[in-house]
């Protein structure tokens, strides 16, 4: 007997294609097409930015006003729908004085200074849109479980547990928090308190505080029904005072509610047989013509046409990534055969660096600052090599897309790179890549002096290739994984609540 339909809503502050700055819009975006392709009522909930207004077309109001407690008033909002891809309805939470705004979440001058305000209302709001959403008739519709993302989304779970506790169309829906990147939590000084609603008596070490101010993160973590991060291993590290951003103690005291699941990429979209933005096709089982767009890269790129091993990084510019790591090891990476192409935007200090690097070693290292699509798509596929020397991963997308390209990661082992790249072993033929531990120059430069040594044996690397090209990361296998969370929390809610500790 078939396993019963879910009914699912996927609230985050982005959701690709109609919102994005990093993964997490990925996931958001992603993620409930493969599990309406799975056979379930998945909808979306984001806010309606600028960005959305100005490109969705065919909104129509569900809810014309959402009336949301903010402090001692009332914010009206409303609800817009609108088709997504893959079949997935998208609700868009309206409230113009809030998310009509150029960017986000901030600016270059920094986050905006109401963040916390902003992102309340998001959390109620998506409540009471909820309620009348279940009140609507014929259009009703209550989901059985509330899969939320990030800080911008933690007080969900706690309203659930406490204001919103016995309400009849909220009372029995689960909740699942997944945790993108730990190292943004949303923390906020604790005068801000009562425009939450919440009580005082959440104040506490075992509740939303957090060093005398409100944290969202810890808001979710404290009281979402389970837990997940993007993988196995980051799980795991995220538990250490190393990698836990001062909530290590709150997330091994939830341990046995806390899960890895990796991301998946979109094999459609991401797809070198036919990616529209390539200068040739090829594929895993006629890999031949990956030669060609490497040479159309380097064309592109005012790279030397040589037999030099060309190495790719498509990233954001930031201390997390590692770039300065590589930049100390440059002249190394280049004596021992290498090109070096970035794409990417980022921290001020490391664009300028690159830049003065591109410029010291012409026809060696080039680099492209910001971000284009077509050309990252171009980078994936023309490279030889993908590199990843991240401080820190908790997922990583970048290596998934490489994989999926040929173009062979070199990471550093720590958390969702840990978890997809397997250490190439040359007498077995096994393995997708070139794997380092240490944050070290020493450590960098002996890892790539490997991959350069197994670029140069021909038929050697042809087996490599073929081995990453095959892994399957699609979204099937991590939708299936979440839909059998998803029904845990729905078996065990309520049937205890979660300790909570700082």
């Amino acid at each position: 007997m078939p396993s019963p339909r879910l009914r699912v809503l996927v609230v985050a502050s982005e959701a690709s294609p109609f919102a994005k700055t990093g993964g997490l819009g990925d996931v958001a975006g992603a993620l409930p097409q493969a599990l309406h392709a799975l056979g379930h009522d998945v909808r979306v909930l984001i806010p309606r930015y600028r960005d959305v207004k100005e490109q969705v077309t065919g909104t129509r109001p569900v809810i014309e006003r959402v009336r949301v407690p903010i402090g001692d008033r009332l914010v009206e909002g409303q609800l817009l729908e609108a088709a997504g891809p893959g079949g997935v309805p998208f609700y868009f939470l309206a409230q113009d004085a809030y998310f009509d705004r150029e960017a986000l979440y901030g600016t270059a001058d920094g986050d905006y200074l109401d963040n916390c305000e902003r992102f309340t209302f998001f959390c109620r709001g998506t409540l009471e849109a909820l309620i009348a959403l279940g009140r609507e008739g014929a259009s009703a519709w209550r989901p059985q479980l509330i899969h939320v993302n990030d800080w911008q989304t933690g007080l969900i779970p706690v309203y659930l547990k406490t204001l919103y506790r016995d309400h009849p169309e909220l009372g029995g829906m689960g909740t699942l928090f997944t945790i993108h990147n730990l190292a943004y939590q949303g923390v906020f000084w604790h005068y801000d308190m009562p425009m939450t609603g919440l009580g005082w008596d959440l104040f506490t070490p075992a509740g939303i505080e957090f060093y005398g101010k409100i944290n969202f993160l810890k808001a979710g973590l404290a009281f979402a029904d389970l837990l997940t991060t993007v993988s196995r291993t980051y799980a795991a590290e995220i538990r250490t005072p190393a990698f836990g951003n001062g909530l290590e103690g709150v997330l091994e005291d939830r341990s046995a509610d806390l899960y890895g699941v990796i991301n998946g990429i979109d094999y459609e979209t991401w797809n070198p047989a036919k990616d529209p933005a390539l200068a040739c096709h090829y594929s895993a089982g006629q890999p031949e013509d990956k030669a060609l767009c490497r040479e159309a890269l380097r064309r592109d790129l005012g790279l030397e046409a040589d037999r030099s091993m060309l190495i790719t990084m498509v990233t954001r510019l930031a201390g997390q990534k590692g770039l300065d790591l590589v930049l100390e090891g440059l002249p190394g990476l280049l004596e021992a055969g290498c090109q070096i192409a970035l794409l990417g935007s980022g921290e001020t200090p490391l664009e300028t660096a690159w830049q003065e690097a591109a410029a010291a070693h012409p026809g060696r290292v080039a680099v492209r600052l910001g971000y284009d699509a077509e050309l990252a798509a171009r980078m994936y596929a023309g490279g030889d090599c993908f590199l990843m020397p991240s401080r820190y991963e908790p997922c990583g997308l970048g290596q998934l897309i490489a994989l999926r390209y040929g173009t062979i990661p070199i990471v550093r082992r720590t958390g969702g790179l840990a978890d997809t790249v397997e250490e190439w072993d040359a007498r077995r033929g096994t393995g997708t890549g070139f794997i380092f531990d240490d944050f070290s120059v020493d450590a960098l430069r002996e890892v790539v002096g490997r991959a350069v040594a197994a670029f140069r044996e021909p038929r050697r690397w042809e087996t490599l290739v073929h081995n990453a090209m095959t892994q399957d990361f699609s979204w099937d296998a991590s939708a299936r994984e979440y839909v059998t969370l998803y029904r845990k929390v729905l078996r065990q809610y309520g049937a205890r609540s979660p300790r909570r500790s700082r």
